[in-house]
């Protein structure tokens, strides 16, 4: 129980810190500089530049969001709401102390200013989707277009960052109803929001990103022994043929979490240090010891 707490206390401790990480994107780079991006935060801050500042984005931010996350409490239960609404509210509450702290904002004189534009969605682009990366890991979410692309994510086998980008295309288009926006003001929001879907999918996956393993040895068995009793996965003989030889070969395929490959390559060193190994990333797993299997949502039962 008492480990449960803590590990509990600690999985929030990171959102809070993953929602400094978020205001600082925005409340310390796009918006000190008058850019925007994607996102529900890029719109509240199209808002914010409409409005003259009258509307801020920490304030639409929460009242679109609590609508979208009614969405979220009947799909993911009241758990997935009730840390999503947590780091809804923590978010916009650093969101407004950030746009008090002027010393963090990326302006002239300051220590973040950055005088590069072209560098500013970059590095805002990298902190959020770290910020958000980490609060997906933890089981939240900032809100927003992260609810839609974690539903879409649940039924289809759709990477988050095809469904960020899709719905940041469209917000970052809204940039150019201002007039004072140019299209260079478009181009800085495609940056940040590339640079976003690059990092986020990373930091979700992590070490759970898998990867697909042919091992050719003539110890097959010994190694075929460890990947079952050690690695606690499961593994496929293949029977193959070398063209070279016309000899008969017992190929080994395996499928495996990222993180446990060096382990792994060292055992096998150890059992045959003749052996070879064929290493590739895989784009998806599904079924039992992966991810779960997803083909959509089921929308009737079929009449018997």
């Amino acid at each position: 129980m008492k480990a449960k707490a803590l590990n509990v206390i600690a999985d929030y401790a990171v959102m809070i810190f993953a929602c400094f990480l978020f205001m600082l994107a925005w409340e310390g780079f796009m918006i000190p500089q008058g850019m925007s991006s994607g996102g529900i935060m890029g719109l509240c801050t199209v808002i914010q530049f409409a409005t003259g500042g009258f509307i801020k984005a920490s304030i639409s931010y929460i009242v679109v969001n609590c609508l979208l996350l009614l969405v979220a409490i009947a799909i993911f239960g009241v758990a997935f709401g009730f840390r999503t609404l947590f780091c809804i509210i923590v978010s916009s509450l650093v969101m407004e102390l950030g746009s008090r702290l002027e010393w963090l904002h990326s302006v002239p004189g300051n220590f973040f200013f950055v005088s590069q534009p072209v560098l500013v969605p970059i590095i805002a682009g990298a902190l959020e989707a770290v910020a958000v990366g980490l609060i997906i890991r933890k089981g939240g979410s900032t809100g927003g277009t992260d609810i839609i692309a974690l539903i879409v994510n649940k039924y289809y086998p759709v990477s988050l960052s095809k469904v960020f980008l899709l719905s940041d295309f469209i917000i970052i288009c809204t940039i150019l109803l201002l007039p004072d926006k140019s299209f260079a003001d478009t181009l800085y929001g495609f940056e940040m929001a590339l640079t976003f879907s690059v990092v986020v999918d990373r930091v979700v996956v992590g070490n759970r990103s898998t990867i697909q393993v042919l091992i050719f040895s003539s110890q097959y068995e010994k190694i075929a022994d460890y990947i079952i009793n050690t690695l606690d996965r499961g593994v496929t003989l293949l029977r193959a043929q070398g063209w070279f030889t016309k000899e008969d070969k017992n190929v080994l395929l395996v499928l495996m979490r990222k993180h446990q490959l060096p382990s792994f390559t060292k055992a096998v060193k150890s059992i045959d240090p003749r052996a070879f190994m064929s290493v590739s990333q895989t784009t998806g797993v599904y079924g039992e010891g992966f991810e779960e299997i997803k083909a959509g949502i089921d929308t009737g039962k079929k009449k018997k």
